[in-house]
């Protein structure tokens, strides 16, 4: 018999979990199939047991300053534990997202999952196939890490990101943290952290790829530097083996370097194999990416993709907004006015590492490529109540207006909490209107979110925008 459907949804990742969450709680009758962890990357080996590891590290990197509070005694890291502790949390996690599920009446499904026609996909479990129809599909299969050549992963040696949190830690404490982007700098902070003497090789700036400025960047660099951390910049790793019990890497330039094991932070690719795409007619580029319009449709109108497979924007906070995206876009019944547009430019970007740094909408150059001529306004940490008394200072809050209308086109946070503060700026109606309800905001005291007041009053004042962001002319304050 075959079971039908509102919305099927491939894979239970971030977008996946939400899709189906979304549709089921706008009425909808909703079906998810994963074919391995339920969660799948992000909450069995990704964000959610990595920032499980990244409160530990906060912890230990915090109690340099213990001795000067008053505060005596010594802290030794066990990374076995550590492993077990967020082994723990995903469990607890992946039990209440099953839970959910189950009481909004969520078909699941464990399988391989392929297209057998335009409405239908089959299900593939052992030897057994159930087959699926449904008004709307939503694939939201994720990625899979990639590696470089001369480098392939190896049990308990070379890891990717994924297999770190597979299995226990391998044995022994120097570890070489192979590239250059966002889980290079989380990953590089966390296990020295952790007790591991880290080597970190990249091949370029760390994040010089994102979208962050260069006064976050030095931020972060400056953050990693004061806890003895420092990439090895402009190499590569070329080959690898296994001699007398290390693992031997050979670095481009003829250098070699010997560890116990290494992580590779190289990259991730869409995982879009399988699915039957092309014999139903949904199309992907040279890359693997599901090829999607601005409305998360693929070129079959009825099917949409999010998160990981649909672009490079890698992440659990991309993946979530695409899925409000594409069931608010099916709930709509195709009505213009109802319809939302994936803009990933305002969905937080955020980075866990020796300070934590977040962002969103449009940095200075991407302003001015738009034509836009950006304001900015600024306030440090470093004279905060509140981080001088966390004794915690380093970072600031950048607001960036647009000098004739004082709308929002862009902030950046760096420091402790910069993850949580970005909120303040994407829960505003518009970003014409941000700016002014932060000016007229009442906040608590003392906190870090009240710089981002100080940081629009300067920005009125400064560029003169005091009409536009108060209310009234600076003469009238």
């Amino acid at each position: 018999m075959t079971e039908v459907f509102d919305i099927a949804v491939i894979g239970s990742g971030p977008g996946g979990y939400r899709a189906a969450v979304l549709g089921a709680l706008r009425g909808k009758r909703v079906a998810i199939v994963e074919k391995q962890d339920w969660g799948g990357c992000c909450l069995n080996r990704g964000c959610v047991p990595k920032k499980d590891w990244y409160h530990s590290a906060r912890l230990i990197a915090a109690s340099r300053t213990f001795a000067g509070r008053g505060i005596s005694g010594s802290l030794a890291v066990d990374l076995t534990r550590a492993w077990e502790h967020q082994e723990t949390v995903v469990r607890m996690v992946q039990d209440s997202y099953l839970d959910y599920m189950k009481r909004l009446g969520i078909s699941m499904y464990s399988g391989n999952a392929r297209f057998a026609s335009l409405h239908a996909l089959d299900v593939l479990a052992g030897t057994g196939c159930e087959r699926l129809q449904a008004a709307h599909v939503i694939i939201a299969t994720g990625s899979k890490p990639t590696a470089p050549a001369g480098l392939v992963p190896l049990d308990r040696r070379i890891l990717t990101s994924d297999m770190l949190f597979d299995d226990p830690p391998p044995p022994g404490r120097r570890v070489a943290v192979i590239g250059g982007g966002l889980i290079g700098a989380e990953f590089a902070f966390i296990l020295s952290m952790l007790g591991l003497q880290v080597r970190w090789i990249t091949r370029r700036l760390p994040l010089s790829r994102t979208r962050f400025s260069p006064q976050a960047l030095t931020a972060l660099r400056e953050a990693l530097r004061d806890h003895g951390i420092e990439p090895l910049e402009g190499t590569s790793v070329t080959s690898s083996e296994v001699r007398d019990g290390d693992l031997v890497l050979g670095l481009a330039g003829g250098q070699e370097l010997a560890v116990d094991w290494a992580l590779l932070g190289t990259g991730r690719v869409p995982f879009t194999d399988g699915l039957a795409l092309d014999a139903v007619g949904i199309e992907r580029d040279d890359r693997g990416f599901v090829r999607v319009n601005e409305w998360l449709q693929t070129s079959l109108p009825h099917v949409y993709a999010v998160g990981d497979c649909v672009s490079e924007h890698m992440t659990a906070n991309q993946a979530l907004a695409d899925a409000a995206v594409a069931v608010q876009n099916i709930v709509s019944g195709g009505s213009p006015q109802a319809q939302r547009r994936r803009d990933v430019l305002w969905v937080p970007e955020v980075v866990y590492s020796a300070v934590e740094l977040a962002r969103i909408g449009l940095n200075e150059d991407l302003a001015e490529d738009a034509g836009l001529e950006p304001a900015v306004g600024f306030a440090a940490f470093e004279k905060s109540p509140c981080a001088l008394g966390q004794d915690d200072t380093r970072g600031f809050v950048r607001l960036i207006g647009e000098l004739d209308s004082g709308a929002l086109l862009g902030a950046e946070v760096v420091g402790s909490e910069a993850g949580e503060l970005i909120h303040m700026l994407a829960l505003a109606p518009d970003h014409a209107s941000t700016l002014a309800l932060l000016a007229h905001a009442w906040v608590n005291h003392p906190t870090r979110a009240e710089e981002f007041v100080n940081a629009a009053e300067t920005l009125a004042s400064k560029w003169g925008l005091a009409d536009q962001i108060f209310g009234v002319s600076d003469r009238d304050r």
